[in-house]
């Protein structure tokens, strides 16, 4: 019995950064290095660290989060095509949970501080298991402290929201998928605008309730991990 209990209460240890290790993706990264602070280029959510769930898939919280609204952010970073760009998790905290990555676009059709995200988007970059999807180790970005890709230079000129997202999958088995996501308010220069990204999509509108990568059991599952959401974008 004394056994038991200690293999059981080591499951337990083991088993608790992934229970309770909450992050937000709300500083921006330019070419490697962090610019500003905590939300000053990215909307402010109104949930802070915590996560959301499936109660939003169907909602315009989709887009930057609940609350995150274009009252919010007033300012913009400049960027150029071809930069490299992406977002910092708050207080030097890393990403905890097993899950995919994704960063998203949306050019808005003026101001972006005044854009509420209901245009086209498309999907920019996404990270997926590299190993095996009920390992900790198969996902990239488990234990690193930001998501970061580079630009196309294809791009056209203009202001756009840059959305990056996590989802935590250690919860799925429970209906609960944790999804982390923040928008960032981004000007490009510099790109050549021949890009013509597809597919595009809306946003809600990128996942259902049933979607196997919203469902796939990170405790004891088995087979591969399906990435949800479109496909990465080709120009």
């Amino acid at each position: 019995m004394v056994r038991s209990f200690t293999l059981a209460a080591a499951a337990a240890l083991l088993s608790a950064p992934l229970v309770s290790s909450h992050y937000i993706l709300n500083i921006l990264m330019h070419n490697g290095k962090q610019v500003g602070g905590e939300y000053t280029y990215v909307r402010k959510n109104s949930n802070s660290y915590m996560p959301s769930f499936m109660e939003i898939i169907d909602t315009d919280d989709l887009r930057c989060n609940k609350g995150a609204t274009s009252a919010g952010t007033q300012t913009y970073m400049d960027v150029k095509a071809g930069d490299k760009i992406g977002l910092k998790l708050f207080n030097n905290e890393f990403i905890e949970h097993p899950g995919p990555g994704f960063f998203y676009m949306s050019k808005a059709p003026g101001n972006v501080s005044d854009y509420d995200g209901s245009g086209d988007w498309f999907k920019v970059w996404e990270s997926g298991p590299t190993g095996s999807p009920t390992s900790t180790g198969g996902w990239p970005l488990y234990g690193k402290y930001t998501m970061e890709f580079t630009l196309p230079t294809t791009l056209e000129d203009g202001e756009y929201l840059l959305r990056g997202e996590h989802i935590g999958i250690h919860e799925n088995h429970v209906g609960k998928p944790q999804l982390y996501m923040e928008c960032a308010q981004i000007r490009i220069t510099g790109g050549t605008g021949t890009a013509k990204p597809s597919p595009l999509v809306k946003i809600p509108g990128i996942y259902s309730k049933t979607d196997p990568g919203l469902t796939f059991s990170f405790w004891g599952g088995g087979g591969s991990y399906e990435m949800p959401g479109p496909a990465v974008a080709t120009f």
